[in-house]
């Protein structure tokens, strides 16, 4: 009899300490729909969407809980500006850190998204099926909703910036039929930074957000080369958005990385590729041609693709593109 009453008081107190303790260690916590002056870690529910056009059609896919270092600047009085940090294909590292204490030195709250770790992926750097750049940008536009909740942050001065990768995210989280599958307001980024972000392929729309970017390109990539990204930054600056480019002659890909110049050869790069998507009519053209190869553009993505490129640091960059970009900002994101 006494060895059944322990028992059932040792079950009673097991079943309290379960409902009682928070969750156990290495349980994500549930996603955040709205921010209360919270800082670090913090995760929110985003999409991950098939590919560009699902995106543009309003079909964002399913649903994802990914996560973002957040960090607000010190002793700033009032609601601070913000920037979201886009990452490249080789997923958070420590430039993203980098770049989060120069914004930071400049008044501005910082959040770090990774759209990787969160869905077991570690780099798409050699394999982009992995994971669309639709996905990257569902992300970035998630945590721009999320952070126009903040009460020490303001809704009307967020900004993105990305690199490589996060760079396409930086620019085509301008584009309304991305913006529109994923917020449901009139809510947008309020300036754009791409740094040597890949503008082979351009998508287009008649409907933009018309807000402020700035390119920041090496005149020596042979990854995402800056070429294309001048046609693209006109593109912009004719669909109404106040665009800057700045290239940097002698610079690589990743010119802000501490690293000396190395020929990667397992990377898959795209510069052979030139499509037009239309997200209004769902058609891919060539961009010199005008050809129509929209029954035929998957092929045609597969096949344009090669391997290989030159990454590395340039000082001369490293030291221009923070200036550069603390100019751009002071301007877009001015009260």
């Amino acid at each position: 009899m006494v060895s059944r009453i322990l028992d059932s008081r040792l079950c009673l107190i097991v079943l309290l300490l379960a409902v009682l303790a928070p969750a156990a260690a290495g349980e994500d916590p549930a996603p955040a729909a709205t921010l209360d002056d919270g800082v670090g870690k913090i995760h929110f529910e985003s999409r991950t969407p098939a590919g560009y056009f699902a995106l543009a059609r309003r079909d964002p896919g399913p649903k994802a809980v990914v996560f973002g270092t957040l960090r607000l600047p010190k002793d700033a009085s009032g609601r601070a500006p913000a920037m979201v940090i886009a990452h490249g294909s080789a997923g958070v590292d420590t430039r993203e850190g980098e770049w989060a204490d120069r914004l930071a030195a400049l008044g501005m709250a910082t959040f770090v998204v990774d759209s990787f770790s969160p869905r077991s992926i570690r780099s798409t750097a050699t394999d982009q099926s992995q994971l669309s750049t639709a996905a990257n940008a569902a992300d970035a536009l998630a945590a721009l909703r999320l952070l126009a909740t903040h009460p020490r942050i303001d809704p009307e001065r967020i900004g993105v910036i990305g690199f490589s990768k996060g760079g396409q995210v930086a620019l085509y989280t301008a584009l309304e039929p991305f913006r529109r599958a994923i917020v449901e307001d009139d809510r947008h980024f309020a300036a754009h930074v791409a740094l040597y972000p890949y503008c082979n392929d351009w998508y287009t729309t008649e409907r933009i957000t018309r807000a402020p970017m700035l390119l920041l390109l090496g005149g020596r990539d042979d990854y995402t080369p800056a070429e294309p990204c001048r046609g693209y930054a006109e593109w912009f600056k004719s669909a109404g958005a106040e665009t800057t480019v700045i290239v940097y002659p002698d610079a690589y890909h990743d010119f802000d990385s501490y690293r000396a110049h190395k020929i990667e050869r397992a990377l898959v790069n795209g510069r052979g590729c030139q499509m037009a998507v239309d997200l209004d009519h769902f058609t891919v053209k060539l961009r010199t041609t005008d050809e129509n190869i929209t029954a035929s553009a998957g092929r045609y993505a597969r096949e344009c693709l090669a391997r290989g490129a030159t990454v590395g640091g340039d000082a001369e960059a490293r030291r221009r593109a923070p200036e550069d970009v603390a100019a751009f900002l002071r301007r877009a994101l001015a009260r």
